[in-house]
């Protein structure tokens, strides 16, 4: 029986503001295996940590008036977007901003600690590992997302190659370094490969194709990728797969209730082709969990987490990404 692995998503945000010091650190507290920073870039070329290029989806730079003229409207990947954006920032603006709760609604105690944390530098992340493996006496993986690499690209701002030499600084270098590389496109990893032994994993989306694939005229979806051929395809380049996993493992039924009778053959799959499977995610509140894991109460409610996550290991999966890494571990002990 393989361990799954607890991958903290975005540190632990479900209790703490995404991509945090607090956050990472706390995800490690909690017994995660790896933490998850996504990366975008300034201005200036520097790393920082941001599930999103638009900053005022996760800081407070809406309400700082020395930016105001920064405000403008973009393309991104294919879609027009209103806001403020990490790469008309210098690393010097970048940390004058302070995080924020990016679902206020849906985690309300989170926004308590609005405005106490400074936007993280990958550099500073990778300190912040080594720290908490010296405190915790036990190694913890970053499992790092490059976020639209074409789109950085063509701003003459390429994250791999800065990535790269960040992390073969700090000394992740092989394929048995504690670290997973992973993007929702397709070329930025076919360019890793080249360069580096580095785990990577291919991200699926629900619907729609990688941003990269139109770009260059293609029709490959991420549907296509999914299949048999597909996952073979994928695993010329890549480790492992990261899966939306409700669309492609197991989607509730119509009473929103989970049948594992009726999983799909995905997770066969990609092992067939000597793929890891690491869905995500999974989120404790009911707003995110099948009808018949709910507790009673609104959205915000927690409900029962720790059997969907049960359920997906007894699938098979290697490894899960969670808001919640306390009830992964949860998980993971029962399964085990």
């Amino acid at each position: 029986m393989k361990t799954p692995l607890i991958i903290g998503h975005r540190g632990a945000c479900g209790y703490r503001p995404e991509h945090t010091a607090a956050s990472y650190r706390l995800a490690v507290e909690m017994g995660a295996d790896f933490i998850e920073p996504d990366l975008v870039s300034t201005k200036d070329g520097h790393l920082i940590a941001r599930h999103d290029n638009v900053l005022n989806l996760t800081t407070d730079v809406a309400k700082c008036q020395k930016f105001t003229t920064k405000k403008t409207t973009k393309i991104i990947d294919g879609e027009s977007i209103e806001g403020w954006f990490s790469e008309d920032f210098t690393l010097q603006e970048i940390k004058m901003l302070r995080a924020i709760e990016r679902m206020p609604e849906i985690r309300p105690e989170n926004t308590e600690y609005d405005g106490q944390f400074e936007i993280l530098t990958l550099d500073e992340i990778i300190a912040l590992t080594k720290d908490l493996e010296r405190e915790f006496d036990r190694t913890v993986g970053l499992y790092i997302e490059t976020k639209h690499p074409s789109y950085f690209t063509s701003l003459d701002l390429p994250l791999e190659p800065p990535l790269l030499d960040a992390l073969s600084k700090a000394g992740y270098t092989g394929k048995d370094a504690p670290i997973f590389l992973q993007s929702f496109e397709t070329e930025n990893l076919k360019w890793l490969r080249r360069y580096t032994q580095l785990p990577l994993i291919q991200l699926l989306w629900l619907e729609g194709q990688p941003a990269d694939i139109p770009l260059r005229g293609g029709s490959l979806s991420y549907d296509d990728m999914a299949t048999p051929e597909g996952l073979r395809d994928i695993a010329l380049y890549a480790d492992g797969v990261g899966p939306e996993k409700s669309h492609f493992i197991l989607a509730a039924n119509a009473k929103g209730q989970l049948d594992p009778a009726r999983a799909s053959s995905f997770i066969a799959d990609a092992h067939a082709a000597g793929l890891a499977v690491h869905p995500y995610t999974f989120r404790r509140e009911n707003a995110f969990l099948p009808a018949d894991l709910h507790s009673p109460g609104g959205d915000d409610k927690p409900g029962q987490l720790e059997e969907e996550m049960l359920l997906f290991m007894e699938l098979g999966v290697d490894g899960v990404f969670t808001d919640n890494p306390d009830i992964g571990l949860q998980a993971k002990q029962r399964f085990l």
